[in-house]
């Protein structure tokens, strides 16, 4: 069987088990997509394509479908799993969108782990970028 057929089996799984223990829709959906974030193999958390300055950004978002919640991150950097920002944003977020860095600053904030205190599976260091005050794109 393929790789990435096993790591969607693995995540379809793992929303399986969320559910099945009597957890949520939220929380089966949110335990599928850490496994997909987790793996280099897709375009998600350690695995992402670079943007355009050739760093790391991610996206994420979810939604409760029973009572309509919804929170969503955009353009990240030094988030390994925005899932779970996502989901903090929808459950005591200032809004439902948050960008950049005022997402950074609540992740921050909510003790979401960064890429600073995280390693990844491939390479043991995640590259992010920052832009200078001068506007020189920078990795890190």
């Amino acid at each position: 069987m393929p790789e990435r057929l096993r790591a969607v089996e693995e995540a379809a799984q793992a929303g399986w088990k969320a559910m099945s223990g009597g957890g949520s829709a939220v929380n089966a959906v949110e335990a599928a997509v850490l496994v997909l974030e987790d793996n280099p193999l897709f375009n998600a958390g350690v695995g992402p394509a670079l943007n355009s300055e050739g760093c790391i950004e991610t996206d994420a978002a979810i939604i409760d479908g029973s009572s309509l919640n919804a929170g969503a991150v955009a353009a990240v950097t030094g988030i390994g799993n925005p899932i779970h920002l996502a989901r903090r944003v929808m459950e005591v977020g200032p809004a439902v969108l948050l960008v950049a860095k005022g997402a950074e600053q609540f992740a921050r904030s909510q003790g979401i782990p960064t890429w600073d205190s995280r390693r990844s599976p491939s390479s043991g260091v995640m590259p992010t970028c920052a832009i200078t005050a001068d506007g020189v794109v920078t990795s890190y």
